[in-house]
């Protein structure tokens, strides 16, 4: 299976719970961290919730 990089790029203030909530299951905790995930449909579709605070690319 693929595997993605996700780094996030914007912070999780005034944003609703379960924007924070999904940046925490993907082990996101602050601006500029990245983590490495299998391109699971399960991953891919919590990326594409917080879309607007993340970067994703190939690892």
């Amino acid at each position: 299976m693929a595997k993605i990089k996700v780094k996030q790029v914007k912070s999780s203030i005034k944003r609703i719970q379960s924007q924070k909530r999904t940046l925490e299951a993907l082990g996101l905790n602050g601006i500029g961290k990245e983590v490495t995930h299998e391109a699971t449909p399960s991953i891919l579709g919590m990326v594409d919730k917080v879309k607007h605070l993340v970067t994703v690319t190939n690892a």
